[in-house]
Protein backbone atom coordinates (compact mmCIF):
# COMPACT_ATOMS: atom_id res chain seq x y z
CA UNK A 1 0.00 0.00 0.00
CA UNK A 2 1.20 3.07 -0.80
CA UNK A 3 1.71 5.59 2.26
CA UNK A 4 1.89 8.65 -0.09
CA UNK A 5 -1.01 11.04 1.28
CA UNK A 6 -2.38 14.47 0.51
CA UNK A 7 -5.02 16.56 2.29
CA UNK A 8 -8.06 14.91 0.95
CA UNK A 9 -6.99 11.72 -1.21
CA UNK A 10 -4.78 8.59 -0.23
CA UNK A 11 -3.80 6.31 -2.68
CA UNK A 12 -3.79 2.53 -2.24
CA UNK A 13 -2.82 -0.12 -4.41
CA UNK A 14 -4.88 -3.08 -4.79
CA UNK A 15 -2.38 -5.92 -4.85
CA UNK A 16 -0.55 -4.96 -1.56
CA UNK A 17 -3.92 -4.58 0.04
CA UNK A 18 -5.16 -7.96 -0.17
CA UNK A 19 -4.38 -10.32 3.30
CA UNK A 20 -4.48 -6.68 5.09
CA UNK A 21 -6.09 -7.28 8.68
CA UNK A 22 -9.35 -5.62 9.42
CA UNK A 23 -10.21 -4.48 12.66
CA UNK A 24 -13.14 -3.13 14.45
CA UNK A 25 -13.21 0.22 15.81
CA UNK A 26 -11.85 -1.40 19.55
CA UNK A 27 -8.83 -3.33 17.67
CA UNK A 28 -10.36 -6.27 17.28
CA UNK A 29 -9.77 -8.47 13.92
CA UNK A 30 -12.81 -8.96 12.21
CA UNK A 31 -11.17 -10.90 8.95
CA UNK A 32 -8.53 -10.19 6.18
CA UNK A 33 -9.27 -8.34 2.52
CA UNK A 34 -9.45 -10.75 -0.21
CA UNK A 35 -10.69 -7.97 -3.11
CA UNK A 36 -11.87 -5.30 -4.14
CA UNK A 37 -15.50 -4.45 -5.70
CA UNK A 38 -15.41 -2.04 -8.48
CA UNK A 39 -17.80 -0.46 -11.23
CA UNK A 40 -16.96 0.31 -14.29
CA UNK A 41 -18.78 2.83 -16.11
CA UNK A 42 -19.25 3.67 -19.88
CA UNK A 43 -18.03 6.99 -18.55
CA UNK A 44 -15.75 8.69 -16.26
CA UNK A 45 -13.94 6.73 -13.70
CA UNK A 46 -14.61 3.26 -12.06
CA UNK A 47 -15.40 3.43 -8.64
CA UNK A 48 -15.01 1.49 -6.07
CA UNK A 49 -17.54 0.26 -3.85
CA UNK A 50 -16.45 -2.07 -0.96
CA UNK A 51 -14.12 -4.75 0.22
CA UNK A 52 -14.94 -8.98 0.02
CA UNK A 53 -13.21 -9.80 3.12
CA UNK A 54 -12.36 -13.12 4.51
CA UNK A 55 -14.06 -13.69 8.00
CA UNK A 56 -14.01 -16.97 9.86
CA UNK A 57 -14.53 -20.21 8.77
CA UNK A 58 -13.15 -18.45 4.89
CA UNK A 59 -16.83 -17.39 4.78
CA UNK A 60 -16.06 -14.12 2.83
CA UNK A 61 -18.42 -11.07 2.96
CA UNK A 62 -19.02 -7.79 1.35
CA UNK A 63 -17.86 -4.68 3.22
CA UNK A 64 -19.00 -1.51 2.13
CA UNK A 65 -16.04 1.04 1.75
CA UNK A 66 -18.30 4.11 3.54
CA UNK A 67 -17.88 2.02 6.46
CA UNK A 68 -13.94 1.84 6.11
CA UNK A 69 -12.69 4.95 8.50
CA UNK A 70 -9.01 4.44 7.46
CA UNK A 71 -6.72 2.19 5.47
CA UNK A 72 -3.23 2.37 7.01
CA UNK A 73 -0.39 0.31 6.54
CA UNK A 74 -1.42 -3.19 7.77
CA UNK A 75 -4.81 -1.88 8.58
CA UNK A 76 -8.57 -1.52 7.67
CA UNK A 77 -10.53 0.12 10.15
CA UNK A 78 -14.40 -0.04 10.09
CA UNK A 79 -17.44 1.04 11.44
CA UNK A 80 -17.33 -2.18 13.27
CA UNK A 81 -20.84 -3.12 10.90
CA UNK A 82 -20.14 -6.06 9.10
CA UNK A 83 -22.86 -7.57 6.98
CA UNK A 84 -21.92 -11.72 7.63
CA UNK A 85 -24.06 -12.62 4.70
CA UNK A 86 -21.93 -14.46 2.25
CA UNK A 87 -20.99 -11.91 -0.58
CA UNK A 88 -22.33 -12.87 -4.01
CA UNK A 89 -21.12 -11.41 -7.38
CA UNK A 90 -23.73 -8.93 -8.90
CA UNK A 91 -23.52 -8.72 -13.23
CA UNK A 92 -22.33 -5.27 -12.87
CA UNK A 93 -19.93 -5.33 -10.43
CA UNK A 94 -15.92 -6.07 -11.32
CA UNK A 95 -13.54 -7.70 -8.79
CA UNK A 96 -10.27 -6.02 -8.85
CA UNK A 97 -7.78 -9.30 -8.33
CA UNK A 98 -10.17 -11.68 -9.58
CA UNK A 99 -10.87 -10.34 -12.75
CA UNK A 100 -8.61 -7.30 -13.59
CA UNK A 101 -5.32 -8.37 -12.69
CA UNK A 102 -3.33 -9.81 -15.17
CA UNK A 103 -6.25 -8.67 -17.62
CA UNK A 104 -4.49 -7.68 -21.28
CA UNK A 105 -5.81 -4.33 -21.97
CA UNK A 106 -4.65 -1.84 -25.52
CA UNK A 107 -3.06 1.61 -25.11
CA UNK A 108 -5.81 4.08 -26.30
CA UNK A 109 -2.15 5.87 -27.61
CA UNK A 110 -1.60 3.31 -30.44
CA UNK A 111 1.03 1.67 -28.66
CA UNK A 112 0.01 -1.56 -28.32
CA UNK A 113 -1.29 -4.06 -25.82
CA UNK A 114 -0.16 -3.40 -21.64
CA UNK A 115 -1.12 -6.36 -18.75
CA UNK A 116 -2.59 -5.05 -15.46
CA UNK A 117 -0.40 -5.62 -12.35
CA UNK A 118 -1.65 -3.61 -10.06
CA UNK A 119 -5.09 -0.75 -9.58
CA UNK A 120 -4.95 1.59 -7.47
CA UNK A 121 -7.81 3.54 -6.11
CA UNK A 122 -8.12 6.99 -4.43
CA UNK A 123 -10.82 8.34 -2.07
CA UNK A 124 -12.38 12.12 -3.29
CA UNK A 125 -13.66 15.46 -2.25
CA UNK A 126 -17.13 13.78 -1.87
CA UNK A 127 -15.66 10.43 0.03
CA UNK A 128 -16.06 8.32 -2.85
CA UNK A 129 -13.46 5.56 -3.68
CA UNK A 130 -12.07 6.35 -7.38
CA UNK A 131 -9.90 3.83 -9.89
CA UNK A 132 -7.46 6.40 -10.25
CA UNK A 133 -4.15 4.72 -11.62
CA UNK A 134 -3.64 1.18 -13.25
CA UNK A 135 -0.36 -0.18 -12.95
CA UNK A 136 0.89 -1.81 -16.38
CA UNK A 137 3.44 -3.84 -18.04
CA UNK A 138 4.54 -4.37 -21.90
CA UNK A 139 5.05 -7.79 -23.31
CA UNK A 140 8.46 -9.19 -22.97
CA UNK A 141 11.67 -8.01 -25.45
CA UNK A 142 14.42 -8.92 -26.62
CA UNK A 143 15.51 -11.73 -29.20
CA UNK A 144 14.39 -14.38 -26.95
CA UNK A 145 11.80 -12.37 -24.77
CA UNK A 146 13.73 -12.52 -22.14
CA UNK A 147 13.81 -8.94 -21.36
CA UNK A 148 10.79 -8.05 -19.04
CA UNK A 149 8.48 -5.15 -20.38
CA UNK A 150 8.43 -1.57 -19.66
CA UNK A 151 6.02 -0.59 -16.66
CA UNK A 152 4.16 2.07 -16.96
CA UNK A 153 1.85 4.02 -14.23
CA UNK A 154 -1.30 5.16 -16.19
CA UNK A 155 -5.44 6.42 -15.84
CA UNK A 156 -8.00 4.29 -16.79
CA UNK A 157 -9.16 6.55 -19.48
CA UNK A 158 -5.52 6.03 -21.61
CA UNK A 159 -6.56 1.90 -22.13
CA UNK A 160 -10.04 0.49 -23.17
CA UNK A 161 -10.74 -3.02 -22.72
CA UNK A 162 -11.24 -2.49 -18.84
CA UNK A 163 -14.68 -3.85 -19.31
CA UNK A 164 -17.06 -6.02 -21.77
CA UNK A 165 -18.53 -4.34 -24.75
CA UNK A 166 -21.61 -2.78 -24.73
CA UNK A 167 -22.86 -5.45 -26.76
CA UNK A 168 -21.83 -8.23 -24.00
CA UNK A 169 -23.93 -6.70 -21.55
CA UNK A 170 -27.48 -6.72 -20.94
CA UNK A 171 -29.63 -3.45 -21.27
CA UNK A 172 -30.07 -3.52 -16.85
CA UNK A 173 -26.48 -4.14 -16.84
CA UNK A 174 -25.47 -1.26 -19.15
CA UNK A 175 -27.60 1.19 -17.33
CA UNK A 176 -26.22 0.11 -13.93
CA UNK A 177 -22.75 1.49 -15.64
CA UNK A 178 -24.34 4.23 -16.49
CA UNK A 179 -25.81 5.14 -13.32
CA UNK A 180 -25.27 8.59 -11.95
CA UNK A 181 -24.73 10.41 -15.75
CA UNK A 182 -26.27 13.60 -17.13
CA UNK A 183 -28.51 13.39 -19.85
CA UNK A 184 -25.77 14.72 -22.01
CA UNK A 185 -23.18 11.82 -21.33
CA UNK A 186 -26.20 9.21 -21.58
CA UNK A 187 -26.98 10.83 -24.98
CA UNK A 188 -23.40 10.65 -25.69
CA UNK A 189 -23.23 7.03 -24.40
CA UNK A 190 -26.28 6.02 -26.83
CA UNK A 191 -25.00 7.81 -29.95
CA UNK A 192 -21.88 5.32 -29.76
CA UNK A 193 -24.07 2.18 -29.90
CA UNK A 194 -25.80 0.72 -32.24
CA UNK A 195 -29.75 1.76 -32.97
CA UNK A 196 -31.08 -1.64 -32.00
CA UNK A 197 -28.94 -1.15 -28.78
CA UNK A 198 -30.14 2.04 -28.06
CA UNK A 199 -34.21 0.69 -28.20
CA UNK A 200 -33.24 -2.08 -25.69
CA UNK A 201 -31.38 0.63 -23.16
CA UNK A 202 -34.88 2.87 -24.20
CA UNK A 203 -36.92 0.05 -23.23
CA UNK A 204 -35.42 0.57 -19.84
CA UNK A 205 -35.48 3.97 -18.92
CA UNK A 206 -38.79 6.08 -17.60
CA UNK A 207 -40.43 8.45 -20.01
CA UNK A 208 -38.57 11.21 -18.43
CA UNK A 209 -35.33 10.02 -18.28
CA UNK A 210 -35.72 9.02 -21.87
CA UNK A 211 -37.19 12.15 -22.37
CA UNK A 212 -34.02 14.38 -20.80
CA UNK A 213 -31.82 12.18 -23.01
CA UNK A 214 -33.85 12.61 -25.99
CA UNK A 215 -33.50 16.83 -25.92
CA UNK A 216 -29.77 16.17 -26.11
CA UNK A 217 -29.35 14.05 -29.05
CA UNK A 218 -29.03 15.22 -32.57
CA UNK A 219 -31.84 15.78 -34.25
CA UNK A 220 -31.46 12.58 -36.82
CA UNK A 221 -30.51 10.86 -33.40
CA UNK A 222 -33.52 11.60 -32.28
CA UNK A 223 -36.10 10.97 -34.50
CA UNK A 224 -34.43 7.49 -35.37
CA UNK A 225 -34.58 6.64 -31.74
CA UNK A 226 -38.48 8.09 -31.75
CA UNK A 227 -38.94 6.01 -34.65
CA UNK A 228 -37.56 3.11 -33.91
CA UNK A 229 -40.56 3.29 -29.90
CA UNK A 230 -43.94 2.12 -29.96
CA UNK A 231 -46.08 4.79 -30.86
CA UNK A 232 -47.60 5.16 -27.39
CA UNK A 233 -44.32 4.64 -25.92
CA UNK A 234 -42.89 7.25 -28.64
CA UNK A 235 -45.96 9.91 -27.34
CA UNK A 236 -45.52 9.76 -23.75
CA UNK A 237 -41.68 11.06 -23.98
CA UNK A 238 -42.76 13.37 -25.93
CA UNK A 239 -45.44 14.23 -23.53
CA UNK A 240 -42.28 14.26 -20.83
CA UNK A 241 -40.04 17.00 -22.98
CA UNK A 242 -39.87 20.30 -22.79
CA UNK A 243 -42.72 21.59 -25.12
CA UNK A 244 -39.85 23.47 -27.29
CA UNK A 245 -37.72 20.20 -28.02
CA UNK A 246 -40.77 18.38 -28.57
CA UNK A 247 -41.90 20.62 -31.12
CA UNK A 248 -38.32 20.43 -32.99
CA UNK A 249 -38.58 16.66 -32.89
CA UNK A 250 -42.06 16.50 -33.98
CA UNK A 251 -41.60 18.95 -36.41
CA UNK A 252 -38.75 16.40 -37.73
CA UNK A 253 -40.66 13.49 -38.55
CA UNK A 254 -42.30 12.03 -40.99
CA UNK A 255 -45.87 13.98 -41.86
CA UNK A 256 -47.96 11.02 -40.66
CA UNK A 257 -46.25 10.37 -37.86
CA UNK A 258 -46.03 13.39 -36.72
CA UNK A 259 -49.83 13.62 -36.68
CA UNK A 260 -50.24 10.35 -35.11
CA UNK A 261 -47.96 11.38 -32.03
CA UNK A 262 -49.68 14.34 -31.27
CA UNK A 263 -53.12 12.98 -31.34
CA UNK A 264 -51.78 10.23 -28.84
CA UNK A 265 -50.32 12.75 -26.76
CA UNK A 266 -51.78 14.62 -23.96
CA UNK A 267 -54.32 17.16 -25.39
CA UNK A 268 -52.53 19.93 -23.35
CA UNK A 269 -49.17 19.17 -24.30
CA UNK A 270 -50.22 18.35 -27.93
CA UNK A 271 -51.17 21.77 -28.11
CA UNK A 272 -48.61 23.47 -26.91
CA UNK A 273 -46.25 21.76 -29.23
CA UNK A 274 -48.63 22.54 -32.52
CA UNK A 275 -48.78 26.33 -31.50
CA UNK A 276 -45.04 26.18 -31.04
CA UNK A 277 -44.77 24.20 -34.57
CA UNK A 278 -46.37 27.44 -36.58
CA UNK A 279 -43.30 29.65 -35.65
CA UNK A 280 -39.87 29.98 -38.03
CA UNK A 281 -36.93 27.89 -36.10
CA UNK A 282 -34.87 30.71 -35.65
CA UNK A 283 -37.18 33.11 -34.24
CA UNK A 284 -38.41 33.90 -30.65
CA UNK A 285 -41.34 31.63 -30.44
CA UNK A 286 -39.93 28.84 -32.47
CA UNK A 287 -36.88 29.16 -29.50
CA UNK A 288 -39.52 29.26 -26.32
CA UNK A 289 -40.60 27.05 -23.75
CA UNK A 290 -44.45 27.15 -22.78
CA UNK A 291 -43.46 26.13 -19.38
CA UNK A 292 -41.11 28.39 -17.44
CA UNK A 293 -42.28 29.33 -13.79
CA UNK A 294 -45.64 31.87 -13.88
CA UNK A 295 -46.55 33.28 -11.47
CA UNK A 296 -49.28 35.66 -9.60
CA UNK A 297 -48.11 39.05 -7.93
CA UNK A 298 -49.93 37.81 -4.83
CA UNK A 299 -47.42 34.74 -4.72
CA UNK A 300 -44.95 35.00 -2.28
CA UNK A 301 -41.01 34.68 -2.07
CA UNK A 302 -41.39 30.92 -0.78
CA UNK A 303 -43.81 29.46 -3.36
CA UNK A 304 -41.39 30.91 -5.97
CA UNK A 305 -38.32 29.24 -4.16
CA UNK A 306 -40.33 26.58 -3.84
CA UNK A 307 -41.00 25.82 -7.67
CA UNK A 308 -37.67 26.89 -8.52
CA UNK A 309 -36.74 23.64 -6.25
CA UNK A 310 -38.48 21.03 -8.29
CA UNK A 311 -36.34 18.73 -10.28
CA UNK A 312 -38.31 18.88 -13.61
CA UNK A 313 -37.67 22.54 -13.74
CA UNK A 314 -34.31 23.11 -16.20
CA UNK A 315 -31.79 25.70 -14.05
CA UNK A 316 -31.80 28.33 -17.11
CA UNK A 317 -35.53 28.47 -15.95
CA UNK A 318 -35.48 27.97 -12.17
CA UNK A 319 -33.21 31.37 -12.46
CA UNK A 320 -36.67 33.69 -12.99
CA UNK A 321 -39.99 33.45 -12.04
CA UNK A 322 -42.75 35.56 -14.55
CA UNK A 323 -45.44 37.78 -12.82
CA UNK A 324 -48.49 37.46 -14.75
CA UNK A 325 -51.88 38.05 -14.30
CA UNK A 326 -54.17 35.27 -14.61
CA UNK A 327 -54.92 33.00 -16.49
CA UNK A 328 -51.36 31.55 -15.76
CA UNK A 329 -50.93 29.00 -18.51
CA UNK A 330 -49.79 30.39 -21.42
CA UNK A 331 -51.09 32.81 -22.90
CA UNK A 332 -51.58 34.27 -19.56
CA UNK A 333 -53.27 37.44 -18.40
CA UNK A 334 -51.02 40.52 -18.75
CA UNK A 335 -47.13 39.98 -18.47
CA UNK A 336 -46.25 42.02 -15.32
CA UNK A 337 -42.44 41.73 -14.48
CA UNK A 338 -39.81 39.02 -14.10
CA UNK A 339 -38.12 38.28 -10.49
CA UNK A 340 -34.78 37.17 -10.00
CA UNK A 341 -34.02 33.71 -8.11
CA UNK A 342 -31.05 36.14 -6.54
CA UNK A 343 -33.31 38.54 -5.61
CA UNK A 344 -35.70 36.60 -3.99
CA UNK A 345 -33.04 35.09 -1.61
CA UNK A 346 -32.64 38.50 -0.17
CA UNK A 347 -35.89 39.13 0.94
CA UNK A 348 -38.05 37.70 3.24
CA UNK A 349 -39.98 34.08 2.49
CA UNK A 350 -43.62 35.96 2.53
CA UNK A 351 -42.60 38.96 0.79
CA UNK A 352 -44.89 38.72 -2.30
CA UNK A 353 -43.20 38.52 -5.29
CA UNK A 354 -45.43 41.94 -7.36
CA UNK A 355 -43.37 44.18 -4.49
CA UNK A 356 -40.24 43.26 -6.27
CA UNK A 357 -40.58 42.98 -9.90
CA UNK A 358 -38.45 44.03 -12.85
CA UNK A 359 -40.09 46.17 -15.77
CA UNK A 360 -36.74 47.02 -17.10
CA UNK A 361 -36.88 44.93 -19.91
CA UNK A 362 -37.02 45.33 -23.86
CA UNK A 363 -40.29 43.57 -25.23
CA UNK A 364 -39.36 39.99 -26.76
CA UNK A 365 -42.09 39.05 -29.44
CA UNK A 366 -42.53 35.93 -31.03
CA UNK A 367 -41.11 37.03 -34.46
CA UNK A 368 -38.08 38.77 -33.31
CA UNK A 369 -35.27 36.66 -34.68
CA UNK A 370 -32.37 34.68 -32.80
CA UNK A 371 -30.25 37.50 -33.56
CA UNK A 372 -32.42 40.18 -30.68
CA UNK A 373 -32.68 37.18 -28.42
CA UNK A 374 -29.10 36.80 -28.05
CA UNK A 375 -28.66 40.44 -28.01
CA UNK A 376 -31.05 41.15 -25.28
CA UNK A 377 -29.77 38.50 -22.90
CA UNK A 378 -26.57 39.60 -23.27
CA UNK A 379 -27.35 42.88 -22.55
CA UNK A 380 -29.27 42.09 -19.18
CA UNK A 381 -26.76 38.70 -17.94
CA UNK A 382 -30.11 36.93 -18.61
CA UNK A 383 -30.48 33.08 -18.39
CA UNK A 384 -34.37 33.24 -19.68
CA UNK A 385 -36.20 36.23 -21.13
CA UNK A 386 -40.23 36.57 -21.67
CA UNK A 387 -42.23 36.25 -25.03
CA UNK A 388 -45.22 38.17 -25.27
CA UNK A 389 -47.85 38.71 -27.69
CA UNK A 390 -49.20 42.18 -29.00
CA UNK A 391 -51.76 42.44 -26.18
CA UNK A 392 -48.93 42.16 -23.62
CA UNK A 393 -49.48 38.43 -22.69
CA UNK A 394 -46.88 35.76 -22.00
CA UNK A 395 -46.47 33.31 -24.55
CA UNK A 396 -43.61 31.64 -22.94
CA UNK A 397 -39.64 32.15 -22.44
CA UNK A 398 -36.55 31.54 -23.97
CA UNK A 399 -33.61 30.13 -22.52
CA UNK A 400 -30.00 30.89 -22.95
CA UNK A 401 -29.51 27.00 -23.45
CA UNK A 402 -32.10 26.92 -26.18
CA UNK A 403 -30.39 29.57 -27.88
CA UNK A 404 -27.40 28.19 -27.69
CA UNK A 405 -27.95 24.51 -29.34
CA UNK A 406 -29.25 26.94 -32.19
CA UNK A 407 -26.17 29.09 -32.44
CA UNK A 408 -24.24 25.93 -32.46
CA UNK A 409 -23.47 24.14 -35.79
CA UNK A 410 -25.32 20.89 -36.05
CA UNK A 411 -22.68 18.39 -35.59
CA UNK A 412 -21.10 20.31 -32.81
CA UNK A 413 -21.53 16.71 -30.56
CA UNK A 414 -19.77 14.73 -32.51
CA UNK A 415 -16.49 17.29 -33.18
CA UNK A 416 -13.73 17.87 -30.50
CA UNK A 417 -13.24 21.33 -29.31
CA UNK A 418 -10.79 22.66 -31.76
CA UNK A 419 -13.28 21.65 -34.56
CA UNK A 420 -15.53 23.33 -32.39
CA UNK A 421 -14.22 26.20 -32.14
CA UNK A 422 -13.69 26.45 -35.79
CA UNK A 423 -17.42 25.77 -36.84
CA UNK A 424 -18.76 27.97 -33.99
CA UNK A 425 -16.02 31.01 -36.09
CA UNK A 426 -17.34 30.06 -39.26
CA UNK A 427 -21.40 30.22 -38.00
CA UNK A 428 -20.42 33.44 -37.00
CA UNK A 429 -18.94 34.91 -39.98
CA UNK A 430 -21.69 33.50 -42.32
Amino acid sequence: MDNTKTRSTLRVFIARLVGTTVFDPIGDAVGRVHDVVVLIRMRGQPRAVGLVIEVAGRRRVFLPLSRVTAIEPGAVITTGLVNIRRFEQRQVETLVVGELLDRVVTMRDGSGQVTIRDVAIERDRSMDWKVTRLFVQRGPSGPLGLRRGETLNVRPDEVTGLAGSAEQQSASALLATMEGLKPADLADVLSDLPLSRQLEVAAELSDERLADVAEELSEDEAVALLSGLDAARAADVLDAMQPDDAADLVSALPDSMAAQLLDLMEPEEAEDVRRLMTYDEYTAGGLMTTEPIIMPPEATVATFLAQARKAEVPPALAAVAFVCRPPLESPTGRFLGMVHLQRALRERPQQLLGSILDKDLDEVHANDSIGTVTRLLATYNLTALPVLDDAGRLLGAVSVDDVLDHLMPDDWREADDAVTDEMIERSANA
